[in-house]
Formats: structure tokens, C-alpha cells, sequence
């Protein structure tokens, strides 16, 4: 797969554990209490994911983005969370109108724009999750770095409708899916990480429900997401970051490969 806007790997030097191997992660759904402050990250890929990431932004804000009306409320306290982070976090200048980033780059602080704001400052994609009945739907998100679906398609849907196309996410799962995130307390974020093989580095890969990932042959590449939820205090949305490693398949042993090769088949 080729995209105009990547045309060389932006990969991290090593993953930060291997989820398929740890047991505390291999089997489904692998979720974990987040220690701290732990819900974002800055990493060595940080300069090169967010350069890709204000190309996207800059070049297809209606494919990367989308906010429903009532989720603005939402957005705008995690708009409000996450600037407090970045406030703490080393290498951020945070300005009364604008933010300078480690990399060198500031960008116009813009809380009429909390999502596309937000999506040129951190690493993670950001997504807002907020009951309505039975379930969850996703209200709004800032979406760079997709993983074979695209934001557009499935905003407004519920949990249930998002994974249409997972056959094991039935009524029964989506029923103890629904209990997790109302088991979520603000205090205590969770997190877990999933794993496939790919042949090829691209980091931005939509696609509509139906459209096929190629499946990988000489699986050159490993793509991870650190999938964390965190519930907000006040309007109670909860938010899904994801944030994507891709590294070269050689830096993991044979013997971890092979054993990623059997565990993604």
C-alpha cells in the first residue's frame, strides 16, 4: 500500500512490551489498570508521527475528524484534560494562544476546534464514547492513523454497530462491553494493546466496511495499538486514545515472531 502523504517508514525503535507474549495481555480483551498519568505517551516517533500528522489534518480535516453536536461538550473537557497533561509534560511550551511542541513546532490553541486541535499535539488518536440507552456511540474523534476503518463511517453508531464486521463481537459481548466502560471511574483509566503483521509501513489506513486488508506475506512489520479508556469527570464521556507503534519485524527475536505469525492466523 502506498499514500502520498508517508512515503517513508516512521517507526519506533522497539515495542514497549510485546502483547502477544506477556500473559497479561495475549488473551482478549488483555485490559489493564493504567498506572498514573499514563494515558498518553511521547515517544521516539513523536517529531515524525505528528509531521504526518499535520499533513493529514491540513490536507483531509473531513476524513481525520468529526464531531457530532452534543458531543462538543465532551470535546471540550477533554480539550481541558489534556492541555492540563501536556502542562506536565517534558518539552511543551504551553502559551496563552498557542503550544510549541518538542519537535520545534507550535501550533494555534483553538478550543472552537478541540478534536483537530488536540490531534496535532499528541501522539494518540482520540475518540469519544457516550451512552445513550443500552449502549455506547461514538460522538466524535480525531482519527490519523486508522487501522482498516474510517471515522466518517461509523460516527454516531453504537458499539454493536461499529463492529458489525467483527464476528465474535455479538450481543453478549457487546453487553459486557457496555459494563466495562460504565465500570470505568475517572480516577482509574485502563488500557490494552493489540497486534497484527503488516507488509508495509503506511501509518494512515482507511478503509469501508467490506474492503479487505491484504494480508500480509513476508510480514516485514509489526503494528501495535496501546488502546487506553478514560472516563471524564464531568460529562461522563469516555475517551478511547490509541496510540500506534510500527517497528521493524527484526526487532523481535524469530522465536516471537513466529509465535505473533500464529497468534494474528
Amino acid at each position: 500500500m502506498t499514500n502520498p502523504m508517508q512515503d517513508q517508514p516512521i517507526l519506533q525503535d522497539r515495542l514497549p512490551l510485546l502483547p502477544w507474549i506477556d500473559p497479561r495481555t495475549r488473551r482478549l480483551p488483555g485490559i489493564l489498570p493504567v498506572e498514573g498519568q499514563d494515558w498518553l505517551r511521547i515517544d521516539e516517533a513523536y517529531g515524525a508521527q505528528m509531521a504526518l500528522r499535520d499533513r493529514l489534518i491540513a490536507a483531509q480535516p473531513d476524513v481525520v475528524h468529526g464531531l457530532l453536536p452534543e458531543a462538543h461538550p465532551a470535546a471540550a473537557e477533554l480539550y481541558a484534560a489534556t492541555l492540563d497533561w501536556l502542562r506536565a509534560a517534558p518539552g511543551f511550551r504551553i502559551g496563552d494562544d498557542s503550544v510549541t511542541r518538542p519537535d520545534g513546532a507550535t501550533v494555534p490553541l483553538n478550543p472552537g476546534k478541540p478534536l483537530l486541535t488536540l490531534g496535532r499535539l499528541v501522539q494518540e488518536d482520540l475518540c469519544l464514547m457516550e451512552r445513550e440507552g443500552d449502549e455506547y456511540r461514538l460522538t466524535g474523534g480525531v482519527l490519523c492513523f486508522p487501522a482498516s476503518w474510517t471515522l466518517a463511517q461509523k460516527l454516531g453508531r453504537a458499539l454493536t454497530g461499529i463492529h458489525d464486521p467483527v464476528a465474535v463481537y455479538d450481543a453478549d459481548v457487546a453487553r459486557r462491553v457496555a459494563r466495562l466502560f460504565d465500570a470505568i471511574r475517572p480516577e482509574q483509566p485502563l488500557w490494552r494493546m493489540n497486534y497484527l503483521t503488516y507488509d508495509d509501513f503506511v501509518l494512515h489506513q482507511p478503509r469501508r466496511e467490506g474492503e479487505k486488508r491484504p494480508q500480509p506475506t513476508d510480514h516485514v512489520f509489526i503494528r501495535c495499538e496501546r488502546q487506553c479508556l478514560l472516563r471524564l469527570p464531568v460529562t461522563k464521556a469516555v475517551v478511547f486514545t490509541i496510540h500506534t507503534y510500527v517497528v521493524e519485524a527484526g526487532t523481535v527475536t524469530p522465536e516471537n515472531l513466529a509465535a505473533l505469525r500464529e497468534a494474528v492466523h
